[in-house]
C-alpha cells in the first residue's frame, strides 16, 4: 500500500498548509481586489497560471507556507502596480491589453476580422443564437472583447426602431 500512502507523507502538513494558503489568497485578494484574478489580458492570464503554480508547489513540495505567501503577495502587488500604471500610461495599456475587435457591423459579417480574431463563422453564428438573434437585421454589432468573450449588441426585433448608442463601441477596432 506504499503506492497509495506512505507513512512518512506529510498529510497533516498538507491539510494545514492548504487551509493557510487558502486564507492567504482570500486576504490578499480582499486587499488587492477581484481584478487580480480576472482574465482581462494575456498578462492577467499568465498571472492566474503563476498563482496556481505557486499554490500547487507550496502544497505539494517542501516550499514553505511563508515562501508561497510572499510569492503570491508579490504577484498580487505587481498586478496592482500594473493596473495603476495602465490607467496612467495609455501606451502600457495598449502593450498589455488587446483592444476589442468588431466582428459584425450591422448585418455584415467582417470576414477579415473573424480571421484576425481566429473566430470561426460557426462560432459567431452560435453567439448570435445564444443572444436570441432571429435575423441578421437585428444586429447592431458583434464585438470580440479583450477578454476573448463575444458580445452581441442587437435589437429586440428586426423592425424595431431601437438605436445603438455609439459610445458602446468606443475603443473597438473596426480594422485588425
Amino acid at each position: 500500500m506504499d503506492w497509495i500512502y506512505k507513512s512518512g507523507d506529510p498529510l497533516w502538513e498538507t491539510l494545514v498548509g492548504s487551509f493557510l494558503i487558502f486564507i492567504v489568497v482570500i486576504v490578499f485578494t480582499r486587499i488587492i481586489g477581484l481584478r487580480s484574478f480576472a482574465k482581462f489580458t494575456a498578462y492577467d492570464f499568465a498571472f492566474t497560471v503563476a498563482i496556481g503554480s505557486i499554490i500547487s508547489s507550496t502544497l505539494t513540495s517542501k516550499t514553505s507556507i511563508v515562501y508561497g505567501s510572499v510569492a503570491i503577495g508579490s504577484l498580487l502587488l505587481l498586478t496592482w502596480i500594473f493596473s495603476f500604471l495602465q490607467r496612467k500610461i495609455p501606451a502600457l495599456s495598449s502593450a498589455i491589453s488587446n483592444k476589442p475587435l468588431l466582428l459584425m457591423k450591422g448585418n455584415e459579417i467582417l470576414e477579415d476580422n473573424l480571421a484576425h480574431g481566429r473566430i470561426e463563422r460557426t462560432q459567431l453564428i452560435a453567439k448570435l443564437r445564444e443572444a436570441n438573434v432571429l435575423n441578421f437585421d437585428q444586429v447592431f454589432a458583434v464585438v470580440l472583447e479583450s477578454t476573448g468573450d463575444i458580445s452581441v449588441l442587437h435589437k429586440s426585433s428586426a423592425d424595431s426602431d431601437e438605436r445603438l448608442n455609439e459610445k458602446l463601441l468606443d475603443g473597438v477596432r473596426e480594422k485588425p
